[in-house]
């Protein structure tokens, strides 16, 4: 990527990617971009063969330079000649990477006002690849049932994450859980769900615990203050 800043303070660079969406490589497509003000004005792609405009300054920019077949060719080559030698040598690693989830949280939330009173939400961040599998646990069995998903989402560097939802009616002593598998793990990563108290209560306790700490502390600095004072102070008689 090339970056230049023009005299009136805004931004022009050009952005080049190799793109494919084949495990095969058959279908690789190489493409340069052209951005004045975070805006793109022109791009070149291997599939089409030539430049096209996105404003009036980019379409008159692209007739020109379609002209140049010289410089044309060039920009064909580009494929060839950068994206598959590299996409060849990278693509096998990415391949083989496996990143497991860098946090697998489950937490209460409202539920969405169905015929349940509970709903828990089992999220899954940092993994890699892309499939993965979220089941729920009653009791050290699966359900299906009131579970809703969402896809893998990509977080845009490589890694992905999930989040996926029970509505449930509690019943006395039934153990719930969320169960994670992916190809990263040696064994399934379990959460289990600690119903002692909802979620609200036990961040209200927490700040309740942190509160009474720090008026200790504060109340234990006051009286070492008060007994170094009274040390330091000569009784003079009255008489």
């Amino acid at each position: 990527m090339l970056c230049v800043l023009s005299p009136d303070g805004f931004k022009q660079y050009t952005l080049d990617r190799c793109v494919f969406n084949s495990s095969e490589l058959k279908d690789i497509e190489y493409f340069r971009s052209y951005y004045y003000n975070k805006d793109e004005i022109i791009r070149f792609s291997s599939s089409v063969g030539e430049y096209v405009g996105y404003t009036v300054f980019g379409v008159k920019s692209a007739e020109n330079w379609n002209k140049d077949t010289a410089g044309l060719a060039a920009m064909k080559a580009q494929r060839e000649g950068v994206c598959k030698p590299n996409i060849e040598v990278l693509y096998p690693n990415m391949l083989t990477k496996k990143v497991p989830p860098s946090d697998v949280r489950l937490r209460s939330v409202t539920p969405p006002g169905g015929k349940h009173t509970h709903m828990l939400m089992c999220s899954v961040y940092g993994f890699f690849p892309k499939h993965i599998s979220v089941k729920w646990l009653r009791d050290g069995k699966v359900t299906t049932s009131d579970v809703t998903s969402t896809e893998e989402l990509a977080d845009g560097d490589w890694y992905y994450q999930i989040h996926s939802h029970l509505e449930f009616t509690p019943r006395s002593g039934e153990k719930i859980s969320c169960m994670v598998e992916h190809i990263s793990l040696s064994e399934p990563e379990i959460r289990d769900w600690d119903p002692s108290l909802p979620e609200s209560e036990r961040n209200k306790i927490a700040i309740g615990a942190s509160g009474l700490i720090l008026g200790l502390i504060l109340s234990l600095a006051g009286f070492i203050y008060y007994k170094r004072k009274m040390q330091g102070r000569i009784l003079v008689p009255t008489n």
